[in-house]
């Protein structure tokens, strides 16, 4: 056998190998056959997860590691380019969850050597990875693309574009490797988009591009890893309250309008952080084993629609 043939052996995932058991029958009738565990308890338990743009204390990385470490995690990285807050949040995670271990990391997440060194004291340190969330970014030019010059367009990708590449690109290697502990290759990857890169309207012209990238990097990347048991999918929130997004929301309490944040959605409302996160909290567990290279919208139902005023349709 070649080496490329054994290397592509060693790579396939446990249900290429084992098959998808056999889970006897019920009088005559067979039993429902699963392969995640039990739904009623932790939801990743054991597994190791690196977080990025953790820092915001409303933002969705904050949200999603509480529910990674609710949920049994063993260990979650949490990191950030700033780091005012990511010594309180690992402080307050392991107060509440003792069970899971928190590292922070302080790092550019378009920083390729910096990238790669957190995946790789995770495998170092834990022997394996098993959930990477490229949810860091930037919220780009708010002006119109006439005033956008080119470098500011190129640094909104850099950090929003580029990072989720090198997350895909590092944690899909790390998610390969195997141990005792882990004896097949598996893991999920978790990037946040923005229904701004599924249709016009969401985000300015740099942002919205990137974004619209993030998606066909998951896309992509789900189809390059196949066979590896390695799942990418991208999250599509539309508008929820977070670091990005306070201003608009503490402008519109502050003058009495906050009813028409989120009108143009059928929930009629924003969202919470805690929203988002409980979807990345899905897509990173096995509950999840056969959602891949999708883009999910977590956008009170506005991307399923064209948007309209409610009252103002003739």
């Amino acid at each position: 056998m070649s080496g490329n043939a054994k290397r592509r052996l060693q790579a396939l995932s446990q249900q290429l190998v084992e098959g998808i058991p056999d889970a006897g029958t019920f009088e005559d009738i067979p039993r429902i056959r699963t392969i995640a565990p039990d739904s009623v308890g932790p939801r990743v338990k054991d597994k190791v997860a690196i977080v990025t743009g953790a820092n915001s204390p409303t933002g969705i990385g904050r949200a999603t590691a509480h529910q990674y470490a609710q949920n049994g995690a063993k260990v979650v990285y949490l990191c950030d380019y700033i780091d005012t807050h990511l010594s309180t949040h690992k402080r307050e995670i392991e107060s509440l969850y003792p069970g899971t271990e928190v590292y922070i990391r302080q790092f550019d997440a378009a920083d390729e050597a910096a990238v790669k060194a957190v995946v790789e004291d995770a495998i170092r340190d834990h022997g394996r990875l098993d959930i990477f969330f490229a949810n860091a970014g930037v919220v780009g030019q708010q002006k119109m693309l006439t005033d956008i010059t080119a470098e500011e367009f190129a640094a909104t990708l850099r950090v929003n574009t580029v990072g989720v590449f090198l997350a895909v690109k590092y944690a899909s290697i790390a998610m390969q490797k195997t141990s005792p502990t882990k004896p097949y290759p598996s893991g999920s990857i978790v990037c946040t988009a923005s229904i701004a890169g599924l249709r016009s309207n969401g985000g300015s012209t740099d942002y919205s591009a990137s974004k619209a990238a993030v998606i066909s990097i998951a896309q992509t990347a789900a189809f390059q890893l196949n066979g590896t048991g390695i799942r990418v999918n991208a999250i599509c929130p539309g508008l929820i309250e977070t670091g990005m997004t306070q201003q608009m929301f503490d402008a519109a309490r502050a003058r009495g309008t906050q009813r028409k944040l989120g009108q143009l959605n059928p929930l009629q409302r924003g969202a919470i952080a805690d929203e988002v996160a409980r979807v990345a909290l899905f897509l990173g567990s096995d509950e999840s084993s056969y959602v891949n290279g999708q883009a999910w919208a977590v956008c009170g139902g506005l991307s399923a629609g064209h948007p309209f005023v409610p009252g103002k349709l003739a």
